[in-house]
């Protein structure tokens, strides 16, 4: 990938922070912060190209709060004019490094999401097992901590590779606004120095386009340096097919390595397996089959939960698309959802 210079000022410019207000503001307008801003959007946007163009941008800090999605996470999220900015990054800087993504990364990405990844998921399986004929062991892997341990100075060093000393220090600035606080609890301030801030905040549209950024290192090594032909990835989670399980415990440690040595993440060590697909393989929310896919049991009990609880049209319509992607005639039928 080649190197990227002249395009602060596109971020930057007022255009592309109109425009990037534009598609921040859908769906926000009746909040008390957006409304807010919106009293003296051209005065705000103005101010902000300025403070951006002059090197003075400094980020604010952020309001936190838990959701369970299912479970419990800590979102953090920027005020609005920082909000704004960060979709003015990700109008640039998406259709640069977009094109050097692989095919079979499928987290926050246009086009990509999680439907996707299952119907690639089923078409992997189907030449692996020779339309159902043979076997299929799947190596599936879970990275610990996935947002909390991406590392800044390893991040900031895959950015400047690609992108000029201004928009470099532009990322820092969002980068350095943010900090796992928890992993450095029990420690020292000096030895939380030596080995460096860690984590990205969840919450952040920045977040989702850096951490694919981050991982296409990874996404690349598997591909083209372990010549994997069989791989996936959806965010912190990623499974490789092979019809030899042998083969799958060397892909196991190799990538293990990489991630702790290059990229300072762990494997999860409780979320490292390798199934037959005859015994199911649980990824994306469906446990998957030879010849079909069920709705995981976590998945489901949440669904009936919510729609015990929640019975608006978007709702049922949210989860009626979602079940079609699945053996899941009896349980539409079951939720009325047919």
């Amino acid at each position: 990938m080649k190197t990227y210079d002249k395009i602060f000022g596109k971020i930057i410019h007022p255009v592309n922070l109109f425009r990037a207000w534009e598609e921040f503001v859908i769906g926000k307008k009746k909040k008390a912060d957006v409304i807010t801003f919106a009293w003296h959007l051209e005065e705000n946007i103005f101010d902000l190209c300025q403070t951006l163009k002059y090197h003075n941008y400094k980020h604010n800090v952020y309001h936190s709060f838990f959701i369970t999605d299912p479970k419990l996470r800590e979102i953090h999220k920027a005020t609005v004019r920082d909000r704004v900015l960060h979709h003015g990054i990700f109008r640039i800087l998406n259709q640069i490094f977009e094109p050097t993504f692989i095919n079979d990364s499928f987290s926050c990405r246009i086009g990509k999401g999680n439907h996707k990844g299952v119907k690639r998921l089923t078409e992997m399986i189907g030449k692996v097992s020779k339309n159902h004929t043979g076997q299929c062991f799947i190596l599936k892997c879970d990275i610990k901590k996935f947002f909390a341990s991406i590392d800044h100075q390893t991040l900031k060093t895959i950015l400047s590779k690609h992108l000029d000393r201004d928009v470099s220090w532009l990322l820092s600035q969002i980068i350095n606004s943010f900090h796992t606080q928890l992993s450095y609890s029990s420690i020292s301030n000096t030895l939380r120095q030596a080995q460096g801030e860690k984590g990205l905040p969840l919450g952040n549209l920045t977040s989702q386009l850096l951490v694919n950024i981050y991982m296409n290192e990874f996404d690349r090594y598997v591909k083209y340096k372990l010549k994997v032909k069989y791989y996936i990835r959806y965010a912190d989670d990623f499974v490789i097919l092979s019809q030899n399980k042998t083969h799958l415990t060397h892909m196991a440690d190799r990538t293990n390595v990489y991630l702790r040595e290059k990229l300072k993440l762990e494997l999860h060590p409780n979320k490292v397996s390798i199934t037959t697909l005859f015994s199911g393989m649980d990824f994306l929310g469906w446990v998957h089959f030879p010849s079909h896919r069920v709705l995981r049991t976590t998945t489901k009990r949440r669904m009936m939960k919510n729609l015990a609880n929640n019975l608006t049209k978007e709702t049922r319509t949210s989860y009626f698309g979602m079940l079609k992607h699945g053996n899941t005639w009896k349980l539409r039928k079951s939720t009325d959802l047919v």
